[in-house]
């Protein structure tokens, strides 16, 4: 049985902030901080130069992407419309601490970010960072598409109810409270926005990916 790989986490805003060795020592400084900024590392060094820098150069930076599929695959598929925006959510565990973003697709400019919460599984985030963009849009009369990689959150809002197998509880109250929110939302509003499915074997991670795997 392979040795799992140590990580080391940055972080740059929570109750401490600096360098700490264990999840559970991150996830002390994270839990319950509004706008907490983290992110893990292979190595000491590594972590330890993030931290003196800025949260903004390392969040969502993955390696370079280059596609397995065919020249005739990609063709079809073709290039991402970048008059969009592009969700995505990330959890620690499943259940986990979780949050999500939505990002301008070209640019990566963060337009909204919600969380860390205590509790919430990839698939509420995902749900959740959906209905956000899809307001956000419809205030702004925006005729931008909308981004994910989440087939399960695209099934969840055409069916306007978040099937989660979560429980609810008081530390994922607020969650619950959003996907209330989320679903009274979608029952009481139209919109024209389309929702898109990205295509993650064509172009890599979706742009509002945290960057954290």
């Amino acid at each position: 049985m392979s040795k799992k790989k140590k990580k080391y986490y940055t972080v740059w805003k929570g109750h401490h902030t600096g360098v700490f060795e264990s999840w559970d020592d991150c996830k002390a400084q994270i839990k319950d901080f509004q706008g907490a900024q983290y992110k893990s590392f292979s190595t000491f060094d590594a972590a330890k130069k993030a931290l003196k820098g800025n949260y903004k150069d390392y969040i969502g930076k993955t390696k370079k992407f280059t596609s397995e599929l065919s020249e005739t695959q990609l063709k079809k598929i073709g290039q991402p419309n970048y008059n969009s925006i592009s969700v995505d959510a990330a959890s620690s565990g499943n259940p986990g601490i979780m949050e999500y973003r939505g990002v301008d697709t070209k640019t990566k400019k963060q337009l909204f970010i919600q969380g860390p919460f205590e509790e919430g599984t990839n698939n509420i985030g995902e749900f959740l960072a959906l209905v956000h963009g899809l307001a956000i849009l419809k205030n702004n009369n925006s005729d931008r598409i909308l981004y994910t990689d989440s087939k399960t959150a695209m099934s969840w809002v055409r069916k306007k109810n978040c099937n989660t197998k979560l429980k609810r509880n008081k530390k994922n109250k607020p969650v619950f409270d959003l996907v209330d929110r989320a679903i009274e939302w979608l029952n009481n509003n139209t919109y024209k926005t389309v929702i898109v499915k990205w295509e993650t074997k064509a172009w890599g991670e979706i742009p509002a990916d945290f960057g954290r795997k």
